[in-house]
């Protein structure tokens, strides 16, 4: 005799025999291929720095955690246009991205200036960017680019800058009579309030200006970076560590590239972004480390201000930075925010 089948076990076998030609179905179709994006962004620095060394590894380790997804091909300062022209291409889409820097674009908004380097500030990157992530230092800079047609991904610090001298200089006072290369804005007002002269020359005459006489100090990069341009032997002192500006370049995207994006490869290139700007300046330290351990061997005599110095030259600054403030109401709300950030960490 058959054996007889109970209805709830009917009702399973024609559930399964139903599911069974779906599964299959959904078995054969193909997974949906997720979309690539290959972009290009140019930066500042030059081809064959160490700078320009760091920023393709961030190109590299954005394509590695996207599992090629989202490729940036790194191109060099000037590949495609002069660095005064990169942030336009960038919100124009002839860039997809830029690591550029707000002191390029400061004719559009002071405010600019006064997120990417805040003068006499900050004494340590560290300190900036825990302001820039904790104390709303990256709202501010998001709602900015914003007004301007491309997104802020992030800023990227290479550090504190040492000021190379053919003289010595302990302090705010013998800045006074002191001819410096130093960019308009807070640094040159700065130096003018303390007595010196300030000198606006192109990087490139840089050093032929400090061995003929024509410049006493001048305004760059950190201590490696000067040394890696050899000012060493035409500026035998060296602000160090250094006080006066601690600039900082940025990652940009034009703004329809990344709406474009989806969440997980805009969380990447987020987070990438902060280890680019950890890993520039912790590896820049590392290099201004190495020549202040052997700077008597290169003929390098190393000044370091006492705190108290610091400290005059800081409050000076905050001055200075009310005063170009008041251009512009972000630049205002990116002053205070600091200047208040400022006094919670004791500087100030």
């Amino acid at each position: 005799m058959p054996k007889q089948i109970s209805s709830s076990g009917r009702r399973g076998f024609m559930l399964a025999a139903a599911a069974a030609p779906l599964a299959a179905g959904l078995a054969a179709r193909p997974a949906r291929a997720q979309e690539q994006f290959a972009w290009r962004f140019q930066t500042l620095w030059a081809a064959g720095s160490v700078n320009m060394e760091i920023f393709e590894d961030f190109c590299a380790r954005v394509a590695e955690m996207s599992g090629g997804r989202l490729t940036i091909e790194p191109l060099a300062s000037g590949a495609v246009v002069g660095p005064l022209e990169m942030y336009d291409a960038v919100a124009n889409g002839i860039l997809d991205g830029q690591n550029g820097g707000g002191g390029y674009v400061a004719q559009k908004d002071i405010a600019f200036v006064m997120l990417g380097d805040l003068a006499g500030a900050y004494e340590r990157p560290d300190q900036m960017q825990a302001w820039y992530e904790y104390g709303g230092g990256k709202e501010l800079a998001r709602e900015l680019y914003a007004d301007y047609g491309t997104y802020h991904v992030g800023l990227v610090w290479h550090g504190m800058e040492s000021i190379p001298s053919k003289v010595a200089i302990h302090g705010v006072d013998e800045l006074k009579g002191v001819k410096m290369r130093a960019p308009t804005g807070a640094v040159s007002t700065l130096l003018e309030r303390f007595g010196g002269a300030p000198v606006n020359l192109p990087g490139s005459e840089v050093y032929t200006s400090l061995e003929r006489g024509v410049l006493d100090a001048t305004d760059w990069g950190t201590l490696s970076m000067n040394v890696d341009l050899g000012f060493e032997k035409v500026a035998e002192y060296a602000l160090y560590p250094g006080f006066h500006s601690m600039p900082a370049t940025d990652i940009v995207v034009n703004m329809d590239r990344w709406n474009a994006l989806p969440d997980d490869l805009k969380a990447i290139l987020t987070v990438a972004t902060r280890d680019f700007g950890r890993e520039m300046y912790q590896r820049l330290m590392i290099a201004d480390q190495k020549i202040a351990r052997n700077a008597e061997e290169i003929g390098l005599t190393l000044i370091d201000w006492p705190d108290a110095e610091r400290r005059k030259f800081r409050e000076a600054a905050a001055e200075v930075w009310q005063e170009l403030a008041a251009e512009s109401p972000m630049a205002k709300r990116i002053v205070d925010s600091q200047t208040d950030f400022l006094k919670e960490i004791g500087l100030l």
